[in-house]
């Protein structure tokens, strides 16, 4: 990917609070930067996108991107914000359509930086067949906004008839898991704190909406997606037990985590069942679909030329209050809580 900046350098190598009103070189930016990377020919730039959706059903979605790092192995932020924003999405059983993109800059911001996250930007919309269909752009002080932070939005379509919701898990449920959890939170903590480990490990940071399109053509009944992130599995799945009134019960030796982020983890005193991640979903199925629901999600994974660890890890039964439990390898039975804090802030 070519990191040769249109803006000319000399003149601007970083933003500038001077310009971040209607100066020239906030023009250059969207003119140059962002329209020449994200703009169409046939969409007229005005202060809003007009966008045509098919059928009555659409999903909609905002979120905010602060990462630190910025660029961390296996992604940057504004990979991220077009994955995190596509799966979120994908969680409510939507085909993604169009993004939109809010820029806070930090006065000082290199140019070269900015070019390389918006090249990212382009490259996951394109791997995701997403549109970037409208955005802003602002500048505030030196030492106000840390680089940069990226609002999203994103819009969806619901081509089924299913209602994909933690109120729809039900008793009988299998938890499904499409693969290993733990790896990007540790991957942005180690590139932010400076730590070497014996492997690289690199963020899982993904579009999911490909895999959600084929189990739902497949004619899997879907009761529930949600992807880990904030507070990983864990909070997660406390997230969803609460909002059914349903007992998760996990299995722990069914969970995949790389021995690389376990036993990072071991060292750093962190539970990997509470650290995010930005490319693992979790599906609640009917028990007599979780075999071909597991094998599609397998599938992906081979696809994807990765090893498939898309798991069962576990089932939900009727309980008097909500409760995730998790059976060790030696049968003893944990509750697994919502954490008071975050282990590992701002990493998504």
């Amino acid at each position: 990917m070519s990191l040769s900046c249109p803006i000319p350098l000399k003149q601007y190598p970083t933003i500038l609070l001077a310009h971040g009103g209607g100066g020239r070189l906030m023009h250059q930016l969207i003119s140059q930067l962002f329209l020449a990377t994200f703009g169409r020919p046939e969409q007229p730039q005005h202060d809003a996108a007009v966008l045509t959706l098919p059928g009555n059903r659409i999903a909609f979605t905002t979120d905010s991107y602060v990462v630190s790092p910025m660029f961390f192995p296996g992604g940057d932020i504004g990979i991220l914000a077009v994955n995190g924003t596509v799966n979120d999405l994908a969680m409510a059983g939507a085909r993604p359509l169009y993004l939109s993109l809010g820029f806070i800059l930090e006065e000082g911001l290199p140019m070269e930086t900015l070019w390389r996250v918006v090249q990212s930007i382009q490259a996951a919309a394109e791997r995701a067949q997403v549109r970037i269909v409208t955005g802003d752009t602002k500048v505030v002080d030196r030492g106000k906004g840390d680089g940069l932070f990226i609002n999203t939005a994103g819009v969806g379509i619901v081509e089924h008839g299913q209602t994909i919701a933690p109120n729809a898990v039900i008793p009988g449920d299998v938890v499904l898991l499409n693969g290993d959890v733990g790896r990007h939170g540790i991957a942005v903590m180690a590139q932010r704190e400076g730590l070497a480990f014996e492997s690289d490990i690199t963020s899982d940071t993904a579009p999911v909406a490909q895999v959600v399109s084929q189990l739902l053509q497949a004619g899997i009944e879907i009761h529930c997606l949600r992807d880990a992130t904030r507070g990983g599995l864990a909070s997660t799945l406390n997230e969803i037990a609460t909002a059914a009134q349903v007992h998760i019960t996990l299995n722990e030796t069914a969970i995949p985590v790389q021995a690389d982020v376990q036993g990072a983890c071991e060292i750093l005193g962190l539970d990997p069942l509470y650290i995010a991640n930005e490319g693992r979903f979790i599906a609640f199925v009917p028990a007599a679909q979780a075999d071909a629901a597991l094998a599609i999600l397998q599938a992906d994974q081979i696809a994807k030329g990765e090893l498939p660890n898309a798991s069962a890890i576990g089932r939900v039964t009727a309980a008097p209050s909500p409760l995730v439990t998790l059976t060790n390898r030696l049968g003893t039975d944990r509750i697994l809580d919502v954490l008071s804090g975050e282990q590992l802030p701002r990493i998504c």
